[in-house]
């Protein structure tokens, strides 16, 4: 895989990785670690919310009244 930054996009990255102290590399798995695993977090509460609407939509209508 390659990974086109923007020279601004690099240094951010090249600072970040000497504040943390260590590689580029590691801050950019971390950083898809946690956008990934946020995004399947807020599916997983977005399903939840889901169900709780169709199961109980009627009681959270009247109490909206």
């Amino acid at each position: 895989m390659t990974l086109r930054l923007t020279d601004d996009e690099q240094e951010q990255l090249r600072r970040q990785a000497k504040d943390e102290g260590v590689s580029m590399q590691e801050v950019a798995r971390r950083a898809i670690h946690e956008y990934t695993t946020r995004g399947r977090h807020r599916d997983r509460v977005s399903g939840a919310a889901r169900r709780v609407i169709d199961a109980h939509g009627d009681a959270l209508d009247r109490l909206g009244q």
